[in-house]
């Protein structure tokens, strides 16, 4: 028995009659009626009764024909839902964000995904520092990393998709909060400051940033806490704990009692890209980051 069998009977027993369903199936009538009588010796049962005026379903026919619309239905389905995966357009995606990108970039590209590749199911993971990015990438827990780099790993490709400047979150009572929003912080200000700062050793990019800034102010930032999540970060900056330097996209975290302010330059900015296993590069990861691209 092949599928055509299948799809032979399905046309005889829809239109009760060999003739229209031959015409429906683009072939001549004898080697129609010729495979229908195949399908049944192979069965040893009836599926249709026929005379010269008519061709009805047997009891038989009738449930057969009932299963043998689902499994045609599922194999049609199981094509169309396999040349949408192999055009990207269908399947899972893990994303991984580092903590300033988790509120602004991240919600933003989720939406964009939701009505771009509808069918595509996106899970995400914030507040993720580069080292664990990496991390999850090697051991196929996220597909994608949206991280600050330098990345040094090899079979990793990145492509840098935006600068953020660096701007400086105060609390909302500090005297460099209650000036103009345009009017843009000198770093050397806050060099008798107590920092907050992302976790150093390695683990947060940031830290290198923080160091290299206050190095360009001509001071060594006096470090008071030291945290992993930009939330936490953040929070003890609303309690009043001292300041932080953080990527202008970290604004869009709303807590209340925090102000941010723009560094002067020569502060800079920090690179914020997308990473990615090369080896494991699909038409689904090419559909994302084409969508990536649009929003940076």
């Amino acid at each position: 028995m092949e599928l055509r069998h299948l799809r032979y009977f399905r046309a005889v027993a829809e239109e009760l009659h060999f003739g229209r369903a031959a015409q429906r199936l683009h072939i001549a009538q004898p080697p129609l009626s010729q495979q229908i009588k195949q399908l049944e010796d192979e069965l040893g049962v009836a599926l249709l009764t026929r005379s010269t005026r008519r061709v009805e379903l047997t009891p038989a026919g009738a449930d057969y024909l009932r299963r043998t619309i689902a499994i045609l239905d599922s194999v049609d389905a199981a094509g169309r839902r396999a040349q949408r995966i192999a055009d990207g357009r269908f399947g899972q995606l893990s994303i991984g964000c580092v903590g300033s990108a988790t509120y602004s970039l991240l919600p933003q590209l989720v939406r964009a995904l939701g009505d771009e590749l509808p069918d595509v199911e996106v899970s995400v993971r914030g507040e993720m520092l580069a080292p664990d990015q990496i991390a999850a990438l090697g051991s196929h827990d996220i597909d994608l990393a949206l991280l600050r780099p330098p990345v040094d790993t090899d079979d990793i490709h990145v492509e840098i998709i935006r600068d953020d400047r660096l701007i400086v979150a105060l609390p909302k009572n500090h005297p460099l909060a209650t000036n103009d929003l345009d009017t843009e912080v000198d770093v050397a200000l806050l060099a008798a400051e107590d920092f907050i700062a992302h976790a150093g050793g390695g683990k947060s990019v940031m830290s290198g940033v923080l160091a290299t800034t206050c190095a360009r102010a001509g001071f060594v930032p006096h470090i008071r806490h030291e945290v992993e999540e930009t939330s936490t970060l953040i929070t003890l900056v609303a309690a009043g704990l001292g300041v932080a330097i953080v990527p202008e996209p970290t604004s869009a975290l709303g807590v209340a009692d925090v102000v941010y302010r723009r560094l002067a330059e020569p502060a800079g900015t920090v690179e914020l890209a997308v990473a990615l296993v090369e080896s494991r590069r699909t038409p689904l990861i090419d559909r994302v980051l084409e969508v990536l691209r649009t929003i940076s």
